[in-house]
């Protein structure tokens, strides 16, 4: 995973969030409709902590871990700048397949939005799904983001020059079959795997969850452009609110899965 680091030791994934906001919007959307007010919540995988900020500013006590220390440490920095620092239990380098500085069943939720994205293996993915199980609470939900191929395939179609080795369709077709995805152009980001959105409910079931929803993360907006978001948000607040609506309303659309450039599955450990 030494790659992996090494990416995001050089990556702005506060920023890449700012400045894309939409994935984040929509996911906390349906985050903050199902987290447990008060609780102690898990954000595994978190990076540079956006999503735990927002849990600890709701009243939620948060543990917070990532692969990369950089990220960990950042993340200390982001609470403490927000003085939002007592509301963290701690924050811990670790990975998501190894998670044995917490007991069974210590979190009340858990956040799982990057480990799946890098972990190329089977029996990975389903080790890092095994110990979210573990550590979460009988009838706790869970969050856990993923990427698909289909939209990958689109990128690769759409600007095949930055998605390498994807360029041609002889590696296309590759990726279709397995879903993995090694940069050839050093320090872009790579390590990846991406689902075939049909298999993961049945991955997330196989091993103790109950679905609740899969949503598209950008939903129906995710190829608009930043000077499109902001004619929308620029039309006054009723046109707004109604235009993020329609957005929250068809994230759940299962026809538009696939062209999201992320999705989060909420369920529930049974």
């Amino acid at each position: 995973m030494n790659h992996i680091v090494q990416y995001y030791n050089q990556f702005d994934e506060w920023g890449r969030l700012d400045r894309a906001p939409l994935e984040f919007i929509v996911n906390w959307h349906f985050i903050s409709r199902f987290v447990p007010k008060g609780g102690h919540v898990l954000d595994n995988g978190a990076g540079p902590g956006k999503y735990a900020m927002e849990l600890a500013r709701g009243g939620n006590t948060v543990t917070l871990t990532d692969l990369t220390p950089r990220m960990v440490q950042i993340a200390r920095e982001k609470a403490e700048e927000q003085a939002l620092l007592e509301r963290f239990i701690g924050f811990h380098a670790a990975d998501a397949r190894s998670l044995s500085m917490f007991s069974d069943e210590t979190f009340d939720a858990s956040l799982m939005m990057g480990p799946l994205y890098h972990l190329q293996l089977p029996s990975d993915r389903e080790q890092a799904v095994k110990e979210l199980h573990r550590v979460t609470r009988k009838d706790g939900y869970v969050f856990v983001s993923f990427m698909t191929r289909i939209r990958h395939l689109l990128n690769a179609l759409a600007d095949p020059q930055s998605w390498r080795p994807t360029d041609n369709m002889t590696q296309i077709r590759t990726f279709l079959e397995t879903g993995v995805f090694n940069h050839s152009d050093e320090g872009r980001f790579t390590g990846a795997y991406s689902f075939h959105i049909d298999d993961i409910k049945p991955l997330m079931e196989a091993n103790g969850f109950e679905t609740v929803k899969l949503i598209g993360s950008s939903s129906i907006a995710g190829a608009l452009t930043k000077e499109q978001f902001n004619y929308w948000n620029a039309t006054g607040d009723n046109e707004y609110r109604s235009f993020m609506q329609l957005i929250y309303d068809s994230a759940e659309n299962v026809h538009l899965l696939g062209s999201s450039s992320h999705l989060l599955y909420i369920g529930i450990r049974k």
